[in-house]
């Protein structure tokens, strides 16, 4: 192709003018974007991105953010569309918590479909970040901001989709509910919990749609889309070293902090067992035939309960695929001492776990003890959080994912799994709603929810917007 342009280009073309020429013919056929210039932005995908920045740019942290003004933002972005006021319902049960229900109505001949995001975020200081977290900064082809990822990409989404269904003239065969809550961060209790709670009616649904499992990349391309069918319990344990303390100048061998700390160490080369349940047990079952071949052997030696202290290593070296295999804990906060010149009399850590759902808080709380070694060190154990059954796939959902999914990632398998992190979804599935992790979100797993600039890639917003939009639609049925 180069060897064609210099035959046809002429000796009075100036220069610079030819070589500006040739190297925007060699970025076309690279396919780079400075070539062919960033396609334009449909009318939607404005909307959606419009919605997106409005919600990152208020802030909802949990500790003193305000998740009503999320709520009101929406609300108002709905109504304008031509929602009418009691298919669009803000509630404030407390101050700086809001949760939005909004209704798309359909013939009635199906339950309804609920569609769950939430609206809060942790807490993110600017002195952390690159950029304001609460700005949303297009840059490097991702959009960066507190909550890009969790969750405000998919509550952007159902919105802008809600809109879109409306503008469409679309009767689905079911109403369609978009339930957009606070508190999911710190337990829900003025979120959805307080939606059951107090109104019920407004949130029952046949199924429900949330976050928990998105479409996994390797290298750039979709390996395989999952479907959260059950999740993790999660427990927050309190390790605390207390002693009579004394000034600083006399050092005595029992400092709490010291003792605390080499507990800790203890714990961080603790590992709980492999335990497979039937969520897990299918999900290696299926994801072993798409591994590579070193992979697949390995999670094959696992299933079978094989001691191959080689496989077990190759499988838990996949942190994603290691903390479906078994509990795990992390300590996450530290504290301790009152004073620079006095020995400390007390010292404490926060200790996170994150628990199979077929196993006991007090097993994992006597795991804890055990790895400590340390007597001193007393763990109290938080009230037991009741478990939520896994919500069993229906077929007719299975089958809409599937063919959803085809249209955009054709050599990906969908896959049911375990969600590692704790979500709504257990609300709801204790509450008798089959709920379902599934955020159509490709994703390299680098987003760095919860973390410093966290993110999501600009393509991935839009195609799992888009996704979204096409198998609510497939799902709710109507025309």
């Amino acid at each position: 192709m180069l060897m064609a342009y210099r035959e046809k280009r002429t000796s009075s073309t100036p220069p610079l003018r030819r070589l500006r020429q040739i190297c925007t013919l060699v970025l076309f056929w690279l396919g780079c974007p400075a070539a062919i210039g960033a396609q334009p932005l449909t009318a939607h995908q404005q909307l959606t991105r419009a919605i997106f920045k409005e919600l990152v740019e208020i802030d909802t942290t949990s500790n003193g953010g305000d998740t009503g003004r999320a709520a009101d933002a929406m609300a108002a972005r709905l109504r304008a569309a031509g929602f009418a006021a009691r298919d669009v319902q803000v509630f404030k049960p407390a101050p700086g918590k809001g949760n939005l229900v909004a209704r798309l109505r359909g013939s009635g001949a199906q339950k309804p479909i609920l569609l769950l995001a939430h609206l809060d975020v942790v807490p993110a200081h600017r002195a952390d970040w690159s950029f304001d977290p609460f700005k949303l900064t297009e840059r490097d082809g991702n959009f960066y901001g507190r909550g890009t990822e969790d969750d405000k990409y998919m509550a952007a989404a159902f919105v802008a989709n809600l809109v879109r269904y409306r503008n469409e003239g679309f009767m689905p065969n079911r109403d369609i509910i978009v339930a957009l809550t606070a508190d999911e961060e710190i337990g829900g209790r003025w979120g959805i919990d307080w939606l059951l709670q107090t109104h019920r009616d407004l949130v029952d649904a046949e199924l429900a749609l949330n976050e928990g499992a998105a479409v996994t990349l390797r290298q750039g391309k979709a390996f395989r889309v999952s479907v959260a069918t059950a999740e993790k319990i999660t427990a927050n344990f309190r390790l605390e070293v207390t002693n009579k303390g004394g000034h600083s100048a006399v050092p005595r061998a029992d400092n709490a902090i010291y003792q605390l700390a080499e507990g800790l160490v203890r714990l961080s080369k603790f590992s709980f067992p492999i335990n497979l349940n039937d969520t897990t047990r299918e999900f290696f079952g299926r994801v072993e035939k798409i591994e590579t071949p070193p992979m697949a052997a390995a999670i094959r030696s696992v299933l079978a309960g094989r001691d191959d202290p080689a496989a077990v290593a190759r499988v838990l070296g996949n942190l994603n695929y290691s903390a479906q295999l078994h509990s795990n804990c992390v300590a996450t906060m530290l504290e301790g001492g009152h004073a620079p010149n006095a020995l400390p009399q007390t010292a404490r850590a926060t200790v996170n776990c994150r628990i199979l759902p077929n196993e006991k808080v007090e097993d994992v709380r006597a795991a804890l003890i055990g790895a400590l070694a340390d007597e001193r060190i007393s763990v109290s154990q938080p009230a037991q959080p009741p478990a939520a059954a896994p919500s069993v796939i229906d077929p007719s959902l299975m089958k809409a994912i599937e063919t959803t999914a085809a249209e955009f990632w054709p050599d990906a398998r969908v896959l049911p799994v375990l969600s590692v992190g704790s979500t709504d979804s257990r609300l709801l599935r204790r509450a008798g709603i089959p709920t379902f992790g599934h955020s159509g979100l490709p994703s390299d797993g680098n987003g760095n929810s919860h973390g410093k600039d966290e993110h999501v890639n600009v393509k991935s917003f839009f195609e799992g917007g888009e996704y979204l939009y096409r198998l609510v639609k497939r799902l709710s049925g109507g025309g």
